[in-house]
């Protein structure tokens, strides 16, 4: 069992990021929020910032059987093993933006233009425009 406090942050990372490289699963012990110990066995799929600059494992969770997010700031210790993963992670979920609706015909030939296709010939200036030509300056 390593612990965290005993050693740098890239040791804990590289030894993660081996996990994920190998597949192994990977036992932590781990604070809640209550800040009660609990210990995971977790299969580590991903590394990742927050906002705040804390570095989070995103980690399937055999406790629970769902993905999960582990702060590395939480882990008390670890221990790698060479077992290999065992559960499926979901498919990752793609947002899908709704297409606007115009609620006027201002809005709907706003919503024409940004649709376009920007290859189309009327975007093309009919008169090649050089920093002489005044005639065309609005």
């Amino acid at each position: 069992m390593k612990h965290t406090n005993r050693q740098t942050t890239t040791k804990t990372l590289a030894d993660l990021y081996r996990a994920i490289d190998r597949r192994h699963a990977v036992t932590i012990t781990y604070i809640d929020r209550d800040g009660t110990d609990t210990i995971r066995t977790i299969e580590p799929a991903d590394l990742r910032t927050t906002d705040d600059g804390d570095i989070v494992i995103v980690a399937m969770c055999r406790l629970r059987g769902d993905e999960r997010n582990f702060r590395i700031s939480r882990v008390r210790s670890y221990t790698l093993h060479r077992i290999p993963f065992t559960l499926d992670r979901p498919e990752p979920t793609t947002y899908e933006r709704p297409e606007p609706q115009p609620t006027d015909d201002a809005q709907a030939l706003f919503l024409y233009e940004l649709a376009r296709d920007k290859d189309d010939a009327d975007y093309r200036p009919r008169v090649k425009l050089t920093q002489t030509n005044t005639s065309l300056a609005a």
